[in-house]
């Protein structure tokens, strides 16, 4: 409520701005989406459309799990990928964030346009940023900025249509859309809860997916321990159970819980209540139970078990909503997943094991309708946790991201290199070339103490004597993001495309070497 009233006095000078929540706002909003419809079908086939695409990468989440996150800023550099839209040599792009970036940054995705010049790209970019390093959202920033509101409403030519790409949308980005004037591709915040760990449990089952035991629509502590003690006496072998708050991001919303030493105990409900406090590991670095149980309490969430086996993975499936009602999906991917207990996002492998991309492929397009069916529009992920018995893989759907994510920006990297698209009948990526399969290889938490201190014009120059780059001839190599964060926290992104798995784990492999060696 503190934000919101801020917001509404940053623009009370400004009588016809609605306030932020109204009724007045909500109207305007879902007028400005009725409109986008028409520019999908008449603007987004035509490449020298005229238009105007405004980048806001606000990661607009509970900012105290997402302060846990290394760097956390620098996230809003992930979306620099949209850069790749100046290929399309009449539209302009208004990319907005926190803090300035550096313009070798800049300079290092412009050098990737194929067929563009980097003098006619930066004539159709626009770069504004709010010289705030706080913790707040950026979009929440941006709202108290009138002055750079009216800036970038002023930036979109008249002759152009626009509209923004958020990385999630919530209220803040609709206030923002409004005061714009321009249409979101995303989500209506007011299905934001759909994406809920509670909400999207629901959603399995209403599709008829293999949902892993648990409970969901958890209030309070009371309600976590009764969930764990219900688990452990539906199954008596049970040795963990997975703790998750409602709007995690990353993992760091989560918490693992452990059974053991409760083998000869009767009464599970009170030993859960006696142990919770010692026994629940979180996966944020430096949270206290206190805060967890704060967080869950204004979010709520869920408990299931801990599912285990081996092998046993963590595929994704991604899935589009667009205007007119059409769902696809636009890819999969094995998620590699670490940290203690194996909850924090790492990086992924494009695309997922063709032992079950396509199977995947089909259960994600039965939630993508159902998600339209209830209004849902623009990207979203589903993940899995898939565990091989017997030869057959039995896959189980545990969370809807409404949102882009992790691995957004390198299939959007791979796709604006290379014009292609996955084939999700085949599990299988083609190029433009049409023969052309490649795979990549992603993370965004390649990270040394070791690194620290290399700056942009560091990596740069260690990546172009070291033959370290993207190859569009060969429509293979490596694209570096996060670039930013790499001096003060040692920690970078990368995408490495190659023609077969094996190759674009090399190109990896030959990066941390490389690093290794100049650092």
């Amino acid at each position: 409520m503190e934000d919101v009233k801020k917001i509404s006095s940053a623009t009370n000078g400004h009588s016809h701005v609605p306030e932020p929540g109204s009724v007045a706002e909500v109207l305007q909003y879902k007028k400005l989406q009725e409109r986008f419809i028409q520019q999908f079908e008449h603007i987004f086939p035509d490449k020298l459309a005229p238009r105007t695409v405004i980048i806001i990468p606000s990661i607009t989440m509970d900012q105290e799990i997402l302060s846990k996150i290394s760097g956390i800023n620098h996230y809003e550099e992930r979306m620099l990928c949209m850069l790749m839209l100046l290929r399309l040599p009449r539209t302009h792009v208004i990319y907005v964030t926190s803090e300035p970036i550096d313009p070798v940054i800049v300079d290092y995705y412009l050098h990737m346009l194929p067929g563009i010049t980097g003098y006619h790209a930066l004539r159709r970019l626009t770069l504004f940023n709010c010289h705030d390093f706080s913790s707040k959202p950026l979009t929440q920033k941006i709202l108290e900025r009138p002055r750079l509101i009216q800036r970038i409403k002023d930036f979109i030519p008249p002759d152009h249509e626009a509209h923004m790409s958020c990385f999630n949308v919530t209220p803040l980005e609709r206030s923002l859309a409004v005061q714009l004037q321009v249409p979101i591709y995303g989500c209506d915040p007011d299905l934001y809860e759909l994406g809920s760990k509670s909400n999207g449990r629901k959603i399995f089952r209403e599709c008829g997916l293999n949902v892993p035991p648990g409970f969901e629509d958890l209030k309070n502590e009371d309600g976590i321990i009764n969930a764990l003690a219900k688990l452990k006496e539906q199954n008596p072998g049970l040795r963990k159970a997975v703790v998750k708050i409602n709007d995690g991001f990353s993992g760091d919303g989560n918490a693992v819980f452990s059974y053991s030493g409760s083998e000869n105990i009767v009464d599970f409900k009170k030993w859960v209540k006696e142990n919770l406090h010692t026994r629940l590991k979180f996966v944020a670095p430096d949270i206290s139970y206190e805060v967890f149980m704060q967080k869950f309490k204004s979010m709520e969430g869920i408990v299931e078990e801990f599912l285990e086996g081996e092998p046993k993975e963590s595929p994704s499936v991604q899935c589009r909503v667009t205007p007119t009602g059409h769902c696809e999906i636009i890819s999969t991917h094995d998620q590699e997943l670490g940290g203690e207990s194996g909850q924090v996002y790492i990086g992924a492998h494009f695309p997922a094991s063709n032992e079950y991309a396509v199977e995947l492929g089909k259960m994600g397009i039965t939630v993508a309708e159902a998600l339209r069916d209830k209004g849902v529009l623009g990207r979203f992920a589903v993940d899995f946790i898939s565990v091989k018995e017997k030869e057959e893989w039995k896959h189980y759907p545990i969370e809807i991201n409404l949102r882009k994510g992790g691995t957004t920006h390198p299939f959007l990297m791979l796709q604006f290199l290379t014009d292609g698209k996955y084939d999700a009948e085949q599990g299988v990526y083609y190029t433009s070339k049409g023969h052309l399969i490649r795979y990549y290889f992603c993370s965004d938490n390649l990270r040394s103490d070791k690194y620290k201190g290399l700056s942009p014009h560091d990596l740069i120059d260690i990546a172009m004597v070291n033959d370290l780059h993207y190859d569009g001839s060969s429509q293979e190599g490596i694209m570096f993001h996060l670039i930013g964060a790499l001096s003060q926290f040692g920690k970078l992104g990368v995408v490495c495309i190659g023609s077969t798995p094996q190759r674009a784990r090399e190109l990896y492999a030959r990066i941390v070497t490389v690093l290794e060696k100049e650092c």
